[in-house]
């Protein structure tokens, strides 16, 4: 395969099998007959993957435990080699796969820093020149020069993400890595990897952390049991493969909807304002016993907006509409930001209000007030969503993906980070020694 409009990793019907051995006898068996008979089935971790990844871009890949993400990456690392298909990468690769693969426990951190240099072909002179910068970003202290086997799993991927990234990789492989490590380390990583991005760098990001991946990655892969169930935009498969994760879940725990008789005449539950009309649907998913039929967003005076200002209350009214009976509604949305991070999110039930039954063709409509803080400058989005059940154990009708779209208009003081938090400040001071001589501590002047 050609590295053709800038791919850097392509994958052309890539399937890879495990021989499985009940016995080790039967693997004996097996050899002495050179392999003319077999003794074994193959547990297929891929089967028949097929994308690819262009340069300076971040792919990422979600799935369940067992569903082949960490498979594909050591191929991409040349670890392993596919069993039917072709696969091409384009460019040096460095990968941080299994938490301390090629370190060897019984080196130091420094001299397994050299090593790791050694096997992706840079000479000792070119780790020197770069040991500086993997030491400092480690932040391991006096443990670099200490057998790696005595360090904790949070210093092993401080060590090993910091010279994964210092090695001048084309192409980075990151497989759940992050995850064992500190939220100040996780922070510093993940600016690494925005920076990385904005250099071209071409990333593979397998995690759970479907926050991150939301954050970081320009498209997304869906594998389930070795097989791609999605492919494409970040945040609609995200929201397929949480779906489905959801569904799994409510089947897990064998919940079925109740079966009641008829509920009283729909119209009586039919309240006087109801909204109908859904501006934008990226992603739609729920058992459709209930659905949401309108979403708006509005001042506090009634009056639809074009865009949020900070500082303000703002009204979101959602109406949903009961297709089968539905016992115990519960009706919310999830607000994000631009990256298709959830932000913020509410509903009925974790307000504390419990909502009548909703009957056949019975209609409900919630109005969710709400106190903006002061918020960066960008795109915001609302996802409306109908459920029946309880807090805790629920099953989905109908969840709409970024139904709504405003904008927030822009703060006349600046925003550090995502946020501005309501503040007052004190200024403390030591005031000295008063007419009595008795000194005074701890006067406070407040700026409101």
């Amino acid at each position: 395969m050609s590295d053709v409009g800038g791919t850097a990793v392509a994958f052309a019907h890539v399937s890879k099998s495990y021989p499985i051995y009940t016995s080790p006898r039967l693997r004996l068996k097996e050899l002495a007959t050179f392999n003319r008979r077999s003794f074994h089935t193959d547990y297929w971790a891929l089967r028949d993957v097929s994308f690819e990844v262009k340069r300076g871009e971040t792919f990422c890949i979600v799935g369940e435990n067992g569903c082949g993400k960490s498979t594909l990456l050591q191929i991409c690392a040349g670890i392993l080699q596919p069993t039917e298909g072709e696969m091409a990468v384009n460019g040096h690769v460095s990968a941080l796969l299994e938490l301390g693969s090629g370190f060897n426990p019984e080196f130091t951190g420094r001299d397994n820093v050299f090593l790791n240099g050694a096997i992706v072909g840079f000479s000792r002179k070119q780790m020197e020149a770069r040991f500086h910068e993997i030491e400092a970003f480690a932040e391991i202290g006096d443990f670099i020069n200490r057998p790696v086997k005595t360090y904790s799993s949070g210093m092993m991927v401080r060590l090993a993400f910091s010279v994964a990234i210092h090695v001048d990789p084309e192409i980075l492989l990151v497989d759940e890595a992050l995850a064992v490590g500190d939220v100040y380390f996780r922070q510093r990583c993940v600016r690494k990897v925005h920076e990385l991005r904005a250099r071209g760098i071409t990333i593979l990001f397998v995690s759970h952390a479907t926050g991150d991946v939301k954050a970081l990655g320009d498209r997304a892969l869906w594998l389930q049991r070795g097989r791609v169930m999605e492919l494409g935009r970040t945040d609609l498969v995200v929201s397929k493969y949480l779906a489905a994760m959801q569904q799994k879940d409510t089947e897990y725990r064998g919940q079925e909807p109740a079966t009641r008789g008829q509920m009283p005449d729909a119209r009586s539950q039919t309240p006087v304002e109801v909204v109908e009309g859904i501006p934008n649907i990226d992603h739609r998913f729920g058992d459709a016993r209930a659905e949401v039929i309108g979403i708006a967003v509005m001042d506090a005076d009634g009056r639809r907006l074009s865009a949020l200002q900070n500082n303000s209350t703002i009204v979101v009214r959602i109406s949903v509409k009961a297709k089968s009976n539905i016992d115990r509604p519960i009706v919310g949305f999830m607000f994000r930001n631009h990256l298709g991070v959830d932000f913020a999110g509410t509903n009925t039930a974790r307000e504390g209000y419990d909502l009548p039954p909703l009957p056949i063709d019975g209609v409900c409509t919630v109005d969710f007030y709400l106190d903006l803080p002061v918020l960066y400058a960008s795109l915001f989005s609302f996802s409306p969503a109908v459920a029946e059940g309880t807090l805790e154990h629920y099953v989905m009708c109908d969840w709409i993906d970024n139904a709504i779209v405003l904008p927030m208009e822009k703060s006349e003081a600046p925003i550090y980070g995502q946020l501005h938090f309501p503040c007052r400040i004190q200024i403390n001071s030591k005031i000295g020694a008063d007419k009595t001589g008795a000194s005074r501590i701890g006067a406070a002047a407040e700026i409101s």
